[in-house]
């Protein structure tokens, strides 16, 4: 039974279809994705989809959908994951004791969620309930030694297993702590982890487009309107895919946020989002293996904090000092993560002060006088910054393309820089922040501190007035 078949079928899969009629733009997806014939329609909507001609009479081994916000991509795959389970024998390409893995790898833990619950209720028809062994939270085991899986965008966690199909959600928006670009990783772990099912195996990506960068883009970019007989590219907006949104919906939105709209709606990649900065510039400026560097005496230090009310997000530190030949460099980081006590942590941050002999505390204006109270409390002197975060990134970056700056080899650090965008509004004026999903509070902290530390000369501080800093009362006063 293909998969049209299965789908057309109120006891199997069509039984989880809600609306049959407004799935016929994913029906002709099915056929051309799997070779399957297709009617006049479903070849229209194949030419207007793919920039293509003719439709392949075999499967595609890629399949890269890039279509608009609530078009149904993630119950798409769902559908596939449960087909490509259920109506595939897969025992002939498995060893014994081995499993086929079917693989949906979401963007998040509540994207994941989202999948599973999809899988479960496609699975709950009486017939297809049979063929179901066990589940958990993120797993659906069936007969034929099959396994569907959900795993977050991680490529550690997607190693380790025989891959017959991976289905990647929401690829565009994958953002990660442990990788520069967790698409394309996620990817290279997933295609080894394939090899044992040959020809049978597949891949399919999907998401609404975003920054013109990443796995879906570049395969849009070199395999759209191409005959090309393992990948295909299927661009669609939301209505295209999905009748059953409102126009009424969409003309609000793009009332509201054009460039946002256009690209969450219509399918198209957003021309007014860029990286901020490139990782191998980070890297350059990164001394590898150096966590952090112990105090010097003498040496004139500089301290940025990002507060936090510390229910959601972290709350930061960076010290840094201006070498004699210019060089802005950066000391020590400290972060301490969401749920915290915001008095505590004022606290430890002081105590890291201490030893580089700072009195004094520049950070962003984050809740009024909060923090200024609390450092005081302590002996520290807390001051607003003149800048605005986007500024401070704004005036970081020649910083970091002229390599005048020393990173800490700090893996969060990194990735955040690396995970800012450069918008341009309709006015023309750009932002600079965190992409969706991210954090910047360790880059903040560690731009404000690197600015400072470049607005200033290199200071060597005498014995005697090191000296007097030490003491209690001089140390409330002190202003390195």
């Amino acid at each position: 039974m293909n998969i049209l078949e299965a789908v057309n079928d109120g006891n199997l899969l069509g039984g989880a279809i809600r609306d049959p009629d407004s799935w016929a733009p994913w029906k002709a997806l099915l056929a051309a994705g799997f070779g399957l014939p297709m009617d006049a329609t479903q070849l229209e909507l194949f030419t207007r989809c793919t920039g293509r001609n003719l439709p392949s009479p075999r499967p595609f081994k890629y399949l890269w959908l890039c279509c608009g916000r609530r078009a149904g991509k993630s119950f798409l795959m769902a559908i596939v994951a449960c087909y490509m389970a259920c109506f595939k024998d897969w025992r002939p390409r498995l060893s014994p004791g081995e499993r086929a893995v079917i693989l949906l790898v979401a963007a998040d833990r509540d994207q994941a969620k989202i999948l599973i619950r999809y899988i479960r209720g496609i699975l709950e028809t009486p017939i297809l309930r049979q063929l179901v062994l066990n589940t958990t939270a993120d797993t659906v085991e069936l007969r034929g030694n099959i396994v569907i899986e959900v795993a977050t965008r991680s490529y550690r966690s997607v190693r380790g297993r025989s891959i017959a199909v991976a289905l990647l959600d929401e690829c565009c928006f994958w953002r990660t702590d442990d990788a520069a670009n967790p698409d394309y990783d996620v990817f290279n772990a997933i295609i080894p982890s394939m090899a044992t099912f040959g020809d049978d195996a597949m891949v399919i990506a999907g998401s609404s487009p975003y920054a013109k960068r990443g796995l879906l883009y570049n395969a849009w970019k070199r395999y759209y309107a191409k005959d090309d007989g393992e990948n295909l590219i299927w661009v669609a907006p939301t209505r295209t895919m999905n009748p059953s949104i409102q126009q009424a919906f969409i003309d609000a939105e793009f009332e509201r946020d054009p460039a946002s709209a256009t690209s969450e709606y219509l399918a198209e990649w957003r021309s007014d989002v860029q990286q901020f900065v490139d990782m191998d510039v980070l890297n350059a400026c990164t001394a590898d293996g150096v966590f952090e560097l112990l105090p010097v005496a003498n040496i004139g230090y500089i301290a940025f904090c990002d507060p936090s009310g510390g229910s959601s997000d972290s709350m930061t530190l960076a010290i840094a000092h201006r070498a004699s030949d210019g060089i802005v460099i950066l000391d020590c980081v400290r972060e301490t993560r969401a749920p915290f006590q915001p008095e505590s942590v004022v606290a430890e941050f002081c105590e890291t002060l201490k030893p580089y002999h700072i009195g004094r505390i520049v950070g962003d204006r984050y809740a009024g006088e909060w923090p200024a109270e609390q450092f005081q409390k302590r002996g520290v002197s807390y001051e607003q910054s003149e800048r605005v975060k986007n500024d401070i990134y704004r005036d970081c970056l020649p910083l970091l393309n002229s390599r005048k700056c020393q990173l800490l080899d700090n893996r969060r650090l990194l990735m955040q820089f690396h995970g800012l965008e450069r918008r341009t509004a309709r006015g023309g004026r750009d932002s600079i922040d965190h992409g969706p999903g991210q954090h910047d509070d360790v880059c903040n902290a560690v731009a404000g501190a690197l600015l400072l530390a470049s607005d200033r000369r290199p200071m060597i501080i005498s014995d005697e007035v090191l000296e007097w800093a030490r003491h209690p009362a001089g140390r409330a006063r002190a202003v390195f």
